[in-house]
């Protein structure tokens, strides 16, 4: 579950138990998809990736895209590493 990614179904509970403390927005490896990250808990915490059912790493063609889903699973925002 976390060890490799978070997939959007337990995101979504952790949102709502208040538990992510950051959301940030990048581009994969350069192209021109864009990948959600969460991090948990207090200092020191690293990145977790949020993932599909299929793929390590979930990604979105836009930030619209991801805004969407970002909004849908109750994130309140996002950073953006451009």
């Amino acid at each position: 579950m976390i060890g490799e990614g978070i997939q959007e179904e337990v995101l979504r509970a952790l949102v709502e138990q208040h538990a992510v403390r950051e959301c940030l927005v990048a581009k994969i490896a350069g192209g021109p998809d864009w990948g959600l990250s969460i991090r948990l808990g207090g200092s020191g915490a690293r990145w977790i990736p949020v993932r599909s059912r299929r793929e390590k790493v979930r990604t979105w063609a836009s930030l619209t895209a991801i805004g969407r889903f970002a909004d849908n699973v109750g994130l309140s925002g996002f950073s953006v590493e451009l």
